[in-house]
């Protein structure tokens, strides 16, 4: 800003900064108190550069699935269905299960409850894990289309069946499932995903 005081923080640290808060704390149990501290910005700082709690919220999400989900893009390009749903489930029960991140995901962690007037960002959440279920769908219909799974597969349900099994592989994380026990259960889901698969008779 002409005139303006120059900004003395690095605004893209003090967010990945606020992610960590953010994802150990949800978003009801941070305090703006608390993330000017760990962020390193003082109130007038945070509120010019980043918005309110919950603008600087939405934009931790995103940094979140720019930073800490890129392997779920990755999986998106593995040659078959069978290999995305592998690649995502394993390395999800790994994400999860980080010794330098807090436990669990910050998109189910953000937001397991929230106080009425807060609504709209559980809504936020939702729209955001939403967004990952799309792109899954995508992914299976185009190996439907290539005859990698059947012609009568509903790549909305599987979507939608991966994406139950990860965010119940979050809470259990947050609860303090290892990786070995998270490992086991993706193991389970992905030989229901190729049973589901398998025509009847």
């Amino acid at each position: 800003m002409a005139g303006g005081r120059p900004r003395t923080f690095d605004a893209e640290a003090a967010l990945d900064r606020a992610v960590e808060v953010f994802w150990r704390q949800g978003y009801e149990g941070t305090a703006v108190a608390e993330l000017t501290e760990r962020m390193g910005v003082n109130k007038p700082s945070l509120y010019a550069v980043f918005g309110t709690k919950e603008e600087l919220f939405q934009q931790v999400v995103r940094r979140y699935a720019e930073v800490e989900l890129a392997y779920f893009r990755d999986a998106l390009t593995r040659p078959t269905a069978l290999e995305v749903v592998r690649d995502y489930l394993d390395r999800n029960a790994a994400a999860l299960t980080q010794p330098d991140r807090p436990p669990g995901c910050l998109s189910i962690q953000g937001g397991l409850s929230a106080n009425p007037a807060h609504d709209t960002v559980t809504q936020f959440l939702a729209s955001s894990r939403r967004t990952g279920e799309d792109a899954l769908a995508e992914r299976f219909a185009r190996a439907r289309d290539e005859g990698d799974l059947p012609a009568d597969a509903d790549p909305v349900v599987l979507a939608r069946y991966v994406m139950v099994v990860s965010e119940g592989q979050a809470v259990h994380a947050s609860a303090g499932a290892t990786r070995d026990e998270l490992m086991q259960s993706a193991a389970i889901a992905l030989k229901a995903f190729e049973h589901a698969l398998t025509p009847a008779g």
